[in-house]
C-alpha cells in the first residue's frame, strides 16, 4: 500500500499550478493534476514524470473548476481511485487585462466563475472530508491583486479579492480542527502568462505593458521559487503566504494608507493606455506577440523562456 500524502492541484496543466503539482511531487506526495483538457493533463503528468518522479505517483483528474458537480464528481473520483485527498490548492485562474472602460459584466462573470466560485467549489468537495479526518491542507492561490486592486485589471481583481475573503474567512472557521486553509498572495511572477492572459481595449498597447511587467528579473519572480514558497507555506499552514518584496510592501501600505496607494494606482492608471470604443474582444497574448515592438519583444525575452518550459501557450 502506497502511504505517501494525497495532493490535488486544480488548475495544474500548465505554469505555476504545474510547477506546484512537480514541487509536490518532488517532496514525496502523490500529485493528482486537474484541468478542463485531458489532453493537456497527460502532457503536464509527462512533463512531471520526465523530471524523476514515478509515474506511479502522477494522476490526472479532468474538472471544470467553475462548474460545482464537476469539481464534486472529480473529487470523489479521486478518493474513491487514488485516496484520501490530504493537501488541495486552487491554482485556476486567467488574466484579462484592459481598461476598466472596456470591462463587461462578460469578463467580471468568466473571472469570478473561474477565481471566486472555483476556490467554493474545491473547498465544497474536500473540506468536510479532511474535516472528518482531523488533517488536511486546503489553500487559494490569489494574487496581490486581491489586496489592492490594480488598473486594467478589474474583473481580475474582483475575483481575486472575493477568493481572498472566502479563504481568510475559512481559515478563521476551521481553526482547532486540524485542517488550515491558506491564502496565497504573489506578485508578479514569469510563468509566461502574458502569452495565455488575454486583452482588450488597445490590445496592442496593453500586451505592451503587461508583458515585460511579468517578464523582467526585477519586477517578476522566477516561477519555479514561487511554486517551493508557496508550496512550504502551504504545508506549514500559513494563513497567509504572500511571495515577491513589491508584493509584501503593497499589502503593507495599503492596509495602512488604503486611501493613498489608491490615488497613487489612480496615477498609474493615467499613465495606462486608454479605452477604445467598442473593443471588448479579448484577444491572447500569443497572438499579439509577433506584432510586439523590438523591444517589447526583448524585455520579454526571460517570460518567453519560462513560457515554454511551464507548456504555456
Amino acid at each position: 500500500m502506497n502511504d505517501r500524502p494525497i495532493a490535488l492541484v486544480v488548475g495544474a496543466s500548465r505554469g505555476l499550478g504545474l510547477l506546484v503539482g512537480a514541487d509536490l511531487a518532488k517532496r514525496g506526495h502523490q500529485v493528482v493534476l486537474a484541468a478542463r483538457s485531458q489532453e493537456t493533463l497527460d502532457a503536464a503528468a509527462r512533463w512531471i514524470t520526465r523530471r524523476g518522479v514515478p509515474e506511479t505517483y502522477v494522476h490526472t483528474a479532468v474538472m471544470d473548476a467553475s462548474d460545482a458537480r464537476s469539481v464534486a464528481d472529480a473529487v470523489e473520483d479521486v478518493e474513491t481511485t487514488v485516496g484520501p485527498v490530504d493537501v488541495a490548492i486552487h491554482v485556476a485562474g486567467i488574466i484579462e487585462v484592459g481598461p476598466a472602460e472596456n470591462t463587461t459584466r462578460g469578463h467580471m462573470e468568466h473571472a469570478m466563475n473561474i477565481m471566486a466560485w472555483g476556490p467554493v467549489n474545491l473547498a465544497d468537495a474536500v473540506v468536510a472530508r479532511m474535516r472528518e479526518r482531523q488533517r488536511g491542507r486546503f489553500a487559494v492561490v490569489t494574487s496581490i491583486g486581491g489586496m489592492l486592486s490594480a488598473p486594467h485589471l478589474l474583473a481580475y481583481s474582483t475575483a481575486k479579492f472575493a477568493a481572498v475573503g472566502f479563504t481568510e474567512g475559512l481559515a478563521a472557521s476551521l481553526a482547532g480542527s486540524g485542517v488550515t486553509a491558506s491564502v496565497v498572495a504573489p506578485g508578479l511572477m514569469r510563468t509566461g502568462s502574458h502569452a495565455a492572459a488575454e486583452f482588450y481595449g488597445d490590445r496592442q498597447r496593453e500586451y505592451a505593458w503587461f508583458a515585460p511587467a511579468a517578464s523582467l528579473p526585477l519586477v517578476s519572480m522566477d516561477a519555479q521559487r514561487a511554486a517551493h514558497a508557496i508550496v512550504g507555506g502551504v504545508l506549514a499552514g500559513k494563513p497567509y503566504v504572500i511571495l515577491t518584496p513589491a508584493a509584501k510592501v503593497g499589502a503593507r501600505v495599503h492596509g495602512l494608507a488604503p486611501g493613498l496607494t489608491t490615488r497613487l494606482l489612480g496615477v498609474v492608471n493615467r499613465l495606462l493606455p486608454g479605452p477604445v470604443d467598442g473593443a471588448t474582444k479579448p484577444i491572447p497574448g500569443a497572438e499579439l506577440a509577433p506584432s510586439a515592438g523590438r523591444l517589447v519583444k526583448v524585455l520579454t525575452s526571460l517570460g518567453d523562456r519560462s513560457r515554454r518550459r511551464n507548456l504555456e501557450p
